[in-house]
């Protein structure tokens, strides 16, 4: 933390090459491990290029339909741990957009990583369009998110 100002720099990551769009290459530089953007950018685009076929081979559907499957794996309230007089209580408490949509993409990521399709472009197109039908693991865990938050409002008076 500097001790001066507060730093509210943040860095542009630029669009993808394919779709011009913002989500997919921030999910390409999520998907990647140890410097392999391409592998990553292969599997990205290999699962758009299988919703797109599902969508009968319309672009921006399938876009569209990766759009809409992103926003319902997004949480919107999560809890977090408060130390109060010896024990620790979990308090429900909003999510700030960057990290829902950080946590969104490590979701939909580790559920297609956990499938047992063939290739991960495959396990990540299935994911995608499971969580666009409101199923999938996912959307689970953000179901799950949400249903540990419901329980413990009465905690909410923690939260200062």
């Amino acid at each position: 933390m500097p001790r001066r100002k507060s730093v509210n720099f943040k860095r542009d990551i630029g669009v993808d090459m394919h779709y011009n769009s913002e989500l997919v290459q921030k999910f390409i530089n999520v998907i990647m491990k140890c410097g392999k953007k391409n592998v990553a950018r292969t599997i990205m685009y290999d699962a758009l290029d299988i919703i797109i076929k599902k969508q009968k081979g319309d672009k921006e559907k399938g876009l569209e339909t990766f759009y809409a499957a992103f926003e319902r794996v997004v949480p919107t309230i999560e809890v977090r741990p408060r130390r109060v007089g010896g024990s620790v209580y979990q308090i429900p408490a909003e999510v700030r957009p960057v990290r829902a949509r950080a946590l969104a993409m490590r979701w939909l990521i580790d559920a297609a990583r956990s499938r047992s399709d063939k290739t991960m472009g495959i396990r990540l197109a299935h994911e995608i369009l499971d969580a666009h039908e409101g199923r999938g693991a996912a959307v689970k865990k953000r179901g799950d998110v949400h249903k540990m938050a419901e329980s413990n409002r009465a905690f909410s008076h923690y939260a200062w």
